[in-house]
C-alpha cells in the first residue's frame, strides 16, 4: 500500500516547524521516527495532508541532568541512545529497565522517545513508564509552552492533550525519591511483540521498611495507561510482606483494571497475567527500596 498524497516540509528549527503547524493545524502531522505513523499512512489510517518532518531539527535530539538530581530528554532522542546512555542508567534505571522491551533494536535505532509518547499507544511502554515516574511533558507552541503531568497528557486511545499546533518538545524525569525501587515487566507471545500484558512499579519505603509511596501503571489493559491506584493504596502505611504484595496484585487485577478480550488475549487471562506481572515487579520493587 501507498499513502495518499501529501505536503512534505522539513524544517530545521523548533520555530520553523511551529509556524508550520500554526499555519496548517489540523492537516498537519510531525514525523518524528516514523515507526507508527509511517505504517498507518501506507494502510491509509491515517491522512494527513502535511507532514512535517523532525528529524532535521537537532535541538530536539538530547540527554542532559537537571538540577533536581532528575533528567531533561529531548522529543526527538532515539531510543537506541536512552537504552544506552550511562546517565539514563543512572539517574533513571526504571526508564533503562524497560527501553530493550520496545520492539527490536531496529525500530528503537529510529524511533524516538517523544515520539513513542506523543503517538500515545496503549499498549506502548514508555507511557506506561514515565506514568509510574511522574513525569513532566513540554508542549510548545507559537502562543507559548506550557508543562503537563503524564495522567494529564494520556487522554485516550491513541489521543493526548496536545493542541493542533503544539508540538512535544521535552520530558522531564523527577529523580526517584530516597529508599525508593522500580522494576518493569511485560509477557508477549515473541519478544517484540507488542505486550498482551505490562506493568511498572516504583515503591519507596520509609526508615521503618514500612511503604510510604507507591505506583503502579499498566499497558495493554486499556485505552492508555491504567494506574492500579486501590492496589497501590493497599500497601501505604503497611510492611510489604508477600501476603501484602499478593493482596495488592489481586485487588489490581480484579478492581483497578477491566481489559477487553481480543484476538491476542481474553479478558480473563489479562487479568491473570496482570495479576502475576504485579505480584513480580511489586516485589522486586521492594527488594531494590531496601538495599537502596
Amino acid at each position: 500500500m501507498k499513502p495518499p498524497s501529501f505536503e512534505y516540509f522539513a524544517p530545521t528549527t523548533t520555530a520553523e516547524a511551529l509556524a508550520l503547524l500554526a499555519q496548517h493545524g489540523y492537516e498537519a502531522k510531525p514525523l518524528a521516527g516514523g515507526q507508527s505513523l509511517i505504517p498507518t499512512m501506507n494502510f491509509r489510517l491515517a491522512q494527513p495532508g502535511v507532514l512535517i518532518d523532525l528529524n532535521p531539527i537537532s535541538e530536539l535530539a538530547y540527554i542532559r541532568p537537571s538540577d533536581d538530581g532528575g533528567l531533561r530528554i529531548g522529543t526527538m532522542t532515539r531510543q537506541r541512545q536512552v537504552e544506552r546512555d550511562p546517565l539514563v542508567a543512572e539517574r533513571a534505571p526504571l526508564i533503562h529497565e524497560t527501553m530493550p522491551y520496545i520492539a527490536h533494536p531496529q525500530i528503537r535505532n529510529r524511533g524516538t522517545f517523544g515520539g513513542s509518547l506523543a503517538h500515545a499507544d496503549p499498549a506502548a511502554e514508555l507511557p506506561a513508564v514515565t506514568t509510574a515516574l511522574n513525569a513532566r511533558f513540554r508542549a510548545r507552541s507559537q502562543r507559548g509552552e506550557r508543562w503537563l503531568a503524564a495522567d494529564e497528557f494520556f487522554v485516550s486511545l491513541f489521543a493526548t492533550a496536545l493542541e493542533p499546533d503544539e508540538l512535544l518538545v521535552e520530558i522531564a524525569l523527577p529523580p526517584l525519591p530516597p529508599r525508593s525501587g522500580w522494576a518493569f515487566t511485560e509477557m508477549s507471545r515473541r519478544h517484540g511483540d507488542y505486550a498482551l500484558v505490562g506493568v511498572a512499579a516504583v515503591v519507596t519505603l520509609d526508615e521503618r521498611d514500612r511503604c510510604q509511596a507507591a505506583k503502579i501503571v499498566f499497558l495493554s489493559v486499556g485505552d492508555g495507561p491504567v494506574e492500579a491506584q486501590q492496589a497501590a493504596q493497599l500497601l501505604i502505611g503497611q510492611a510489604p510482606s508477600p501476603e501484602a504484595i499478593r493482596a495488592a496484585a489481586e485487588t489490581a487485577a480484579q478492581v483497578d483494571i477491566a481489559p477487553n478480550s481480543d484476538i491476542h488475549a481474553s479478558a480473563e487471562f489479562r487479568c491473570h497475567l496482570a495479576r502475576v506481572l504485579a505480584q513480580r515487579v511489586l516485589t522486586q520493587a521492594v527488594e531494590r527500596a531496601k538495599s537502596s
